[in-house]
């Protein structure tokens, strides 16, 4: 199977928001001590920080994992009105980087765009914390999210968010007020490593297949969790019952067909799923919203995905 040519996929804004990328956080990032790759994505985030929107306000505080530990938290609201939904959103990194600030404007800008109150989860990270900390810390922001509001609730993340926010899907699909829908960008899911987009595009620009090797060995701890959909939402056996699905990929990503076939399965399973493949775009666009007409036309997709499943339940 080839390889992807890039220079044919790519057009001159999202290379020109690579270079800026690898300025901050260069490609061998990951063969840093984990201490200084934290340092360098950090100082990646606050380069690319858009700011809030106007009318925006956000408030840290803590709320109880399952064994105790204090997980911290942003809620962000928008001034006026009374939201109609609330959108729980899980960061991505790699389960290695990222918290509260590296998607501080996203948040903010997702709910000045649909008014909905959103809660960002500072959820522990590895090889500090292997799994399962991670996802009982998600857990733990959809508990506390349920219990203050009677609200809609969408899930929503990006890459390792995304894998949280799709097992969380699962996990509670059986409650009384399951999430009306969820929102998952370019999200890492246990797809097969070894065909499709894993191998075309196994040494992408923004994330390579030698990236995500790292990545998983450090969330596991070494442990053997096949089989474990909090680890992995298509290791599930069932796909029945889960909500709405927006699911958002970029082309030129390993972890592109992982969408395409979790919304295959659901779809199979009597279920509603929509999969974009974002053509031309990279691993971590979101930061390129501003930069690139094609980031910019699939963030605008995204925000009105949760808009339409925090209103209606559908997808637009």
């Amino acid at each position: 199977m080839e390889q992807a040519d890039y220079g044919k996929l790519l057009d001159d804004e999202i290379r020109a928001f690579i270079a800026e990328t690898e300025s901050y956080y260069p490609a061998d990032a990951v063969d840093r001590t984990v201490a200084g790759q934290r340092e360098v994505y950090d100082r990646m985030c606050r380069a690319f920080f858009a700011g809030y929107p106007e009318g925006v306000s956000a408030a840290d505080s803590t709320i109880p994992s399952a064994d105790g530990h204090a997980v911290p938290i942003r809620s962000y609201r928008r001034a006026e009105g009374h939201p109609a939904a609330a959108v729980l959103y899980l960061h991505g990194g790699g389960f290695v980087v990222g918290g509260l600030d590296s998607h501080d404007d996203v948040c903010a800008e997702i709910c000045a765009r649909t008014g909905f109150d959103v809660v960002s989860v500072d959820y522990r990270l590895c090889p500090e914390h292997i799994h399962p900390k991670a996802f009982e810390d998600a857990m733990a922001g959809w508990a506390y999210l349920r219990a203050a509001t009677d609200a809609a609730i969408v899930l929503a993340g990006d890459s390792a968010g995304g894998n949280l926010a799709a097992a969380l899907s699962h996990a509670t699909r059986g409650q009384d007020r399951p999430p009306v829908g969820q929102v998952l960008i370019y999200p890492g899911l246990g797809g097969n490593i070894d065909e499709g987009s894993y191998v075309v595009h196994a040494d992408a620009p923004m994330l390579k297949r030698s990236d995500m090797d790292f990545y998983q060995a450090m969330r596991s701890g070494g442990a053997d969790v096949r089989g474990d959909a909090t680890y992995a939402a298509l290791w599930d056996t069932d796909f029945t019952n889960l909500p709405v699905t927006f699911i958002a990929s970029a082309e030129c990503d390993p972890l592109s067909d992982d969408g395409d076939v979790y919304a295959r399965r659901i779809v199979e399973a009597g279920g509603s799923a929509i999969w974009l493949n974002d053509r031309g775009l990279v691993h971590g666009h979101l930061r390129a919203r501003h930069r690139a007409r094609r980031a910019r036309e699939s963030f605008d997709r995204i925000v009105q995905a949760i808009d339409s499943l925090g209103h209606t339940g559908k997808l637009p």
